[in-house]
């Protein structure tokens, strides 16, 4: 604890390179969560007719275009800010400040909805105190972490993560003995082809939600000042991430498609019971002992998930702090711990005033997790347009470079779209909402530049 204690702060620019290629994988699956798809388990299923197996296999190829753009611009651009910082290269400093403006939505509203996750699982654990409690403390605990530095929030979250992991091994190998001794509730095909006839719209339908427990790969980029490895170790973690995501996506939502007590249409017909789903095919499989082990591990991975999602957030606010699209205050870096303390502290006060609000909210978690990835979405969008910016425009790549830096990241964008077009209306108007907010923001900047006399970047 005595790095805490030293307050003293360096300048800008002077992030530590202390991350191994493990604390990438590390920060990316804690933002990702291995068990992401238990939350949406029943509403996949209800979607996709069953096919749940394909949802995940076509949300991973799908993401697969994102995390190529990142693995691409994070060698071009190797420091803290990630998508802020691609953007600003590959398209100019107004569309860099879009991008990291709207991010910056992502990033401190998604963990606010993994704090709630937390507070409401331990709530449920114990009743007696409120779940705005129990989320106030998860921010409490683990913006502390964060403060600390970098390492030793690694190194915790590789603890957890080892947890999250294991729990998920109890559960594989209860449910592959439950399907050995009892048998499948289905056809053993059943999870790629559907209950039913086979719907490629309804297979669509389900991506557009899948593609969501995605979300948190990108933050292993926000790292790269601090990578011993250099920008290809960024690169590589980011893709590694996203594979190991989207096997354990896949294997645990087979098993469970197999082993669910409710048909795909009985689900659809009553949307009440998919929020548990996941939860009931675990009792059923094993007992309540197994549904209680996942639902703790779900409490205490959020947590974690929080923070690696509070840690890209803050190096975000650090990046646009040094480029002077935020104050300036948000680029020290702290003297004991290495970290951008008041980014970190700045980030983790708008999550705790966010989830405690939530929290307190019979409605909060549908209110929080409608508008969480529009941001996201928008932001990889700039990214996609930024590597052709890069490598078409700027660099003048030569034809045989046109797959890698046109179709690839035109492909990425398709995606995109397409998922910000099945968005909630409320989702839609949120984050159009915060553009607008951010483009009189860029309007303001650009025209105090001008009355200086230095004119437009």
């Amino acid at each position: 604890m005595a790095s805490l204690r030293r307050t003293g702060e360096t300048g800008t620019g002077s992030l530590r390179r202390t991350l191994t290629f493990r604390d990438l994988i590390v920060y990316g699956l804690l933002f990702i969560a291995p068990m992401a798809p238990v939350g949406i388990f029943g509403t996949l299923q209800a979607k996709s007719h069953g096919a749940i197996a394909v949802v995940y296999a076509v949300a991973t190829l799908a993401m697969a275009f994102t995390a190529y753009s990142y693995a691409l611009m994070v060698q071009v651009a190797p420091q803290a800010g990630s998508v802020y910082t691609y953007a600003r290269v590959g398209l100019g400093e107004g569309a860099g400040f879009v991008a990291g403006w709207m991010a910056m939505l992502d990033y401190l509203l998604i963990p606010a909805v993994a704090y709630l996750f937390s507070g409401i699982a331990l709530h449920a654990l114990v009743p007696s105190v409120h779940q705005w409690v129990w989320t106030a403390l998860a921010v409490g605990v683990t913006t502390l972490l964060n403060l600390w530095g970098v390492r030793v929030a690694a190194r915790v979250g590789f603890a957890v993560l080892v947890m999250e992991i294991a729990v998920l091994v109890v559960f594989v190998v209860a449910a592959g003995y439950a399907l050995i001794a009892h048998g499948a509730q289905r056809s053993w095909t059943a999870p790629f082809t559907g209950e039913g006839a086979f719907s490629t719209g309804a297979v669509l339908s389900a991506v557009s939600v899948a593609v969501l427990s995605y979300l948190g790969f990108d933050a292993i980029a926000s790292f790269a000042e601090e990578s011993a490895g250099g920008a290809r170790r960024v690169a590589r973690a980011v893709l590694t991430c996203l594979v190991v995501a989207g096997v354990l996506f896949a294997v645990q939502t087979y098993l469970a498609a197999l082993l669910a007590p409710m048909p795909a249409a009985e689900l659809a017909a009553d949307p009440g019971r998919q929020g548990d789903a996941f939860y009931v095919t675990a009792d059923a499989a094993a007992g309540e002992w197994l549904q209680k082990l996942v639902a703790a591990s779900k409490a205490v991975g959020a947590a974690f998930a929080a923070l690696a999602g509070q840690a890209a957030a803050g190096r975000l606010l650090f990046a646009m702090g040094r480029d002077r699209r935020l104050p300036g205050a948000m680029s020290k870096v702290d003297a004991g711990s290495g970290v951008p303390r008041r980014a970190l502290l700045g980030a983790a006060a708008v999550t705790l005033v966010a989830a405690v609000w939530a929290a307190r909210r019979d409605d909060g978690l549908d209110q929080l997790s409608s508008i969480v990835n529009v941001g996201a979405l928008t932001a990889f969008g700039l990214l996609h347009a930024s590597v052709i910016g890069w490598f078409r425009i700027r660099e003048g790549a030569e034809e045989s470079s046109v797959p890698r830096h046109v179709v690839v990241p035109l492909l990425g964008l398709a995606v995109v779209v397409a998922v910000i077009v099945a968005a909630s209306p409320t989702a839609q108007i949120v984050g159009g909402v915060w553009m607008a907010v951010g483009l009189v923001v860029l309007a303001v900047q650009y025209g105090a530049r001008a009355r200086a006399g230095g004119g437009a970047e």
